[in-house]
C-alpha cells in the first residue's frame, strides 16, 4: 500500500526521505505502513483542519487522521498503549510549512529535520501513541528522538532537499 506526498510544488525531492521516515518511525512501533498520506500545506489549512476536526480556532504544526473504524479509534484512547498493534497503520498526515519554518527558528535546527520530526510526530500518533498527559509526552519524545536516529540518512536527505529549494504548501 502506498505512502504518497502532496505539496503545490517540491515534493518530489521530499518524497522519499518523508516516505523512510514513516516507515523507520512505524517499524520501531512494530507497526508497518498500510495507506498513508502526507499533505504539506500551510497554517491557513492546519487552521481550518483543526477548526473543523477538534473545534480548536488556530493553526498547529501537525494534524494526523486515522482511516481506522471509530471503534478502533475508541479503544485506543481508552486502553493502554499499542492495545491496537495489528494491521497497517493508515491515515492521513497534514503538515503546516509554516509552523514547520517557525518552529525550526525557535528550537535552533534545520527545517529538514523540523519536517523530519513533525512526519515522526503525526506517525505515531496514527500509530495510537498520544501526549495528553505527562507519562505519554516522555514517552511520545523518546519515541520521536529513537525514529529521528533510526532515520538519521532520511534527516540528512530532508535537510538537502528543504535547504536547497523552498517548498510550497499544498
Amino acid at each position: 500500500m502506498p505512502i504518497s506526498v502532496r505539496s503545490e510544488r517540491g515534493a518530489s525531492r521530499l518524497t522519499a526521505p518523508l516516505c523512510s521516515l514513516v516507515k523507520s518511525a512505524l517499524a520501531l512501533e512494530g507497526r508497518r505502513p498500510g495507506e498513508i498520506a502526507i499533505v504539506l500545506a500551510d497554517d491557513a489549512t492546519l487552521r481550518d483542519l483543526n477548526h473543523r476536526w477538534r473545534g480548536i480556532d488556530r493553526a498547529t504544526d501537525v494534524l494526523s487522521f486515522d482511516y481506522g473504524d471509530t471503534a478502533t479509534r475508541l479503544r485506543r484512547r481508552s486502553a493502554p498503549l499499542r492495545a491496537d498493534a495489528s494491521g497497517p497503520v493508515n491515515g492521513d498526515l497534514v503538515i503546516s510549512l509554516d509552523r514547520m519554518r517557525d518552529q525550526a527558528k525557535r528550537y535552533r535546527v534545520s527545517q529538514g529535520r523540523e519536517l523530519a520530526r513533525l512526519v515522526i510526530h503525526g506517525t505515531l500518533h496514527l500509530a495510537g501513541l498520544d501526549h495528553r498527559q505527562a507519562a505519554e509526552r516522555r514517552l511520545m519524545r523518546a519515541r520521536e528522538n529513537a525514529a529521528l536516529r533510526a532515520g538519521r540518512d532520511a534527516v540528512s536527505a530532508l535537510e538537502r532537499a528543504v535547504g536547497g529549494a523552498a517548498v510550497r504548501p499544498r
